[in-house]
């Protein structure tokens, strides 16, 4: 966890990762190796704004408590370095390793600067670790796959062992082609070409960092069946073009056999039909979780993932200093079956409140108005199930002040079954025209009841609902005075079946 240090941190989050004064955006090379969870980043070194992309570092051996690392990957007059990922090369494929010790291997892509051989061009590139990840060498060959394109970026890499063999996949992007490219190779220097997937539901805006995973299939009732029996998830970023405006990131459930990846959840072939924006499959549906991207090599099956938590339409703008941006929470992602189709949910991972108990908890308030509870923390956890009575609209405020006139609204409004989060009045909101908003998802209770559970901290709201299969991540900028939690219906009445509060700062 980060400690807000003086009045110039006021917002410096104590749930969420942020460098100590730089700046940072997509989250790159995740991946567990020897105890330590590994988070690398874009990263500018020399300040506060996007420029100067480098790898930064940070450590964690819980996913809670983050140490920031010195930078990883330095750009420099030839290149600079974009996003990628990172593999634990057991068996040495790559020969970077030695004495029997496995390397990890970075696959990054190289955006080439003005005057070097590559200019103008984006294309990836290697470079080794020998000490566990915090130094690294960039490979000599580089870059070792290019199309001479001024947009092919962002390397996944995972190794498949399937019918079709045993080899390392590369998924990476054809940004303004709204494609994501499948390659192949054995050692990582050498890369065939797979096949390609795309365009597909959301085309909106370009799309970037991508990813491919397996994820056990539950059955009917939610358990998981036979150990085969399986789905492939493709997950794509999008900027801009997402549900609620600017930054998203989307997903297909489907079938990858090594070769090509078949989507089974697309609504729209081709370009996206803006009349079916909502049927497809977000990753969020805020305005804040971008760039999401899982871990490699993480034990018992785990994928955890994790995101930006900023937005491009106004992320240089945002009020923080010396930093700039926060990570999102760590989520654990897995599938459910929804009407016989497969879904993607995501829960915060459990270590966040594995030490934690509720400081206040209620039961059966019946609401006509608002409910104010004074006396919490700026960072909580807050867990509700509401039932629908009489109002059109019921929920809660969060980060509110003790007038009522700031506070972030987080509604449902049972007759279309819909989540709003609204923070046209969660404090500071003047610092770019794009910032002020209202986010709507739509929801599927299965019981007729509305669990919540938000993650709040300095500078952020993360909601999660439907059993993880909506969330809701948001940044805001409110007085740090406002730290009431108030329940409230509108034209009627609603119950707050439960309500636990938990300060987690």
């Amino acid at each position: 966890m980060n400690t807000v240090t003086s009045t110039l941190e006021t917002y410096r989050p104590a749930l969420h990762y942020a460098c100590k004064d730089t700046w940072l955006n997509d989250p790159n090379g995740l991946v567990f190796h020897d105890g330590v969870y590994h988070l690398y980043y874009q990263n500018n070194p020399y300040g506060n704004v996007h420029s100067n992309m480098s790898w930064g570092h940070a450590t964690s051996t819980d996913l809670v408590s983050w140490e920031e690392q010195p930078v990883a990957i330095l750009c420099d007059e030839t290149e600079q370095i974009f996003s990628g990922s990172i593999v634990v090369d057991h068996h040495n494929t790559s020969g970077f390793g030695e004495s029997g010790a496995a390397p990890l291997v970075a696959v990054y892509t190289s955006a080439f600067q003005p005057g070097s051989a590559h200019q103008g061009t984006q294309a990836q590139s290697l470079a080794w670790s020998r000490d566990g990840g915090y130094t690294w060498t960039k490979y000599a060959g580089n870059p070792v796959l290019t199309r001479n394109s001024p947009e092919f970026r962002d390397p996944k890499v995972f190794r498949y062992e399937g019918p079709a063999g045993s080899y390392w996949v590369m998924a990476a992007v054809e940004a303004h082609d709204y494609a994501v490219l499948l390659y192949r190779s054995d050692d990582l220097r050498n890369w065939e070409y797979l096949s390609t997937f795309g365009p597909a539901n959301g085309t909106g805006g370009i799309w970037e960092c991508p990813d491919l995973f397996e994820l056990p299939l539950p059955d009917a009732s939610g358990e998981i069946g036979d150990a085969g029996t399986t789905r492939w998830v493709l997950t794509v970023n999008m900027n801009p073009g997402g549900p609620n405006g600017g930054s998203a990131g989307q997903y297909f459930v489907g079938h990858f056999d090594g070769v090509t990846f078949r989507s089974e959840s697309t609504v729209t072939e081709g370009m996206q039909d803006d009349a079916r924006l909502a049927e497809y499959g977000w990753l969020d549906w805020g305005r804040d979780y971008y760039a999401a991207v899982s871990f490699s090599n993480v034990p018992n099956g785990r994928r955890l993932m994790v995101g930006w938590m900023n937005n491009w339409q106004y992320a240089n703008q945002i009020p923080t200093s010396p930093w700039r941006s926060p990570m999102s929470l760590v989520r654990e992602v897995s599938l459910a079956m929804v009407d016989g189709r497969p879904r993607l949910a995501q829960h915060p991972v459990r270590e966040i409140t594995a030490t934690a108990a509720p400081d206040r908890s209620y039961s059966g308030l019946v609401l006509d108005g608002t409910h104010r509870f004074e006396g919490g923390t700026a960072v909580q956890l807050i867990e509700a199930t509401f039932a629908p009575g009489t109002a059109p609209e019921f929920g809660l405020v969060v980060r509110g002040a003790g007038d009522g006139s700031e506070g972030t609204r987080i509604s449902i409004r049972p007759d279309g079954n819909l989540l709003t989060v609204d923070r046209t009045a969660s404090g500071d909101i003047g610092f770019h025209e794009s910032f002020a908003s209202v986010s709507s998802a739509l929801l599927k209770p299965a019981t007729g009841r509305y669990s919540l559970r938000i993650f709040v901290d300095h500078c952020s709201v993360e909601v999660f609902t439907d059993d993880g299969l909506v969330t809701v991540t948001e940044l805001i900028f409110p007085n740090p005075a406002s730290t009431c939690v108030s329940l409230f219906s509108a034209g009627g009445t609603a119950t707050a079946e439960s309500l636990k509060l938990t300060n987690l700062a």
